[in-house]
């Protein structure tokens, strides 16, 4: 029951934060978000991934993991918007 509690939290974390990247790409716009708030998630979830790796927590691996991806593919998207949008393109 414990790991189904763990797996089925990581879902929910994961289809929202997922969702919020890809409307901001399907958008094309970066809504006022900072780059900083990818740069930090990317630093805090690879900090938790290894952490989670050290104790054995393969539901936070996992979780964590696709939250480093997560947050490079919102840092690059986040870059470009931020460009076209200063470039006047947007």
């Amino acid at each position: 029951m414990t790991e189904i509690i763990g797996w089925a939290s990581s879902l929910v974390l994961i289809v929202t934060i997922v969702k919020q990247v890809y409307k901001q790409w399907k958008e094309g716009r970066s809504g006022g978000v900072s780059k900083y708030l990818y740069a930090g998630q990317i630093v805090a979830s690879l900090g938790f991934a290894v952490y989670s790796y050290l104790v054995g927590n393969w539901v936070f691996i996992f979780t964590n993991s696709i939250m480093v991806l997560n947050g490079i593919a919102g840092f690059l998207i986040n870059s470009h918007l931020k460009k076209r949008e200063s470039n006047g393109e947007l």
